[in-house]
């Protein structure tokens, strides 16, 4: 079982690799400038719109009677039950939250970007490095995310 979900486990880091870097963007920004206005906004989103959890639970479904016959012609009827319902919990706030987040962010300059993953043969030809300071995006720029959270952002061509 452990195996398992080690497996799980590292199968999401991969996919977290070749997904698109999504972030705020505006070029000349140093990265930890970012960093600090992203969580400005946060925190002044969360503030502004604080979560309301409501917790729902789904109906139970039920599933009729039904009857099964061997080979032989015998019949026997298995019994109608029930499946219960779900209980989900969410947040109508969280789009709201959202949107004040992106708005704050607007208002510093940023804009929303997500760019894509470097081929791996990008990748492996750049220098290890961590961009500090974000660059004017080219048409062909991609990303390359470092193991230690931080990302490396590649123009080509």
């Amino acid at each position: 079982m452990k195996r398992i979900r080690m497996a799980a486990i590292f199968g999401l880091g991969l996919a977290a690799g070749c997904a698109p870097l999504t972030t705020y963007y505006k070029p000349g920004v140093a990265v930890e400038r970012l960093n600090r206005d992203t969580n400005a906004c946060q925190v002044a989103a969360l503030r502004d719109v604080p979560p309301s959890t409501q917790i729902r639970r789904l109906p139970p479904e039920f599933i009729p009677p039904r009857r099964r016959c061997d080979s032989a012609g015998n019949c026997t009827v298995v019994p109608g039950y029930y499946i219960p319902g779900e209980t989900i919990s969410f947040d109508p706030n969280d789009g709201l939250r959202k949107r004040v987040e992106q708005q704050c962010m607007a208002d510093k300059g940023y804009a929303p970007v997500s760019i894509p993953p470097c081929p791996d043969n990008v990748a492996r030809a750049a220098p290890p490095a961590a961009t500090k300071v974000l660059p004017a995006l080219g048409p062909e720029a991609c990303a390359i995310r470092n193991r230690d959270g931080s990302f490396q952002i590649v123009n080509r061509g």
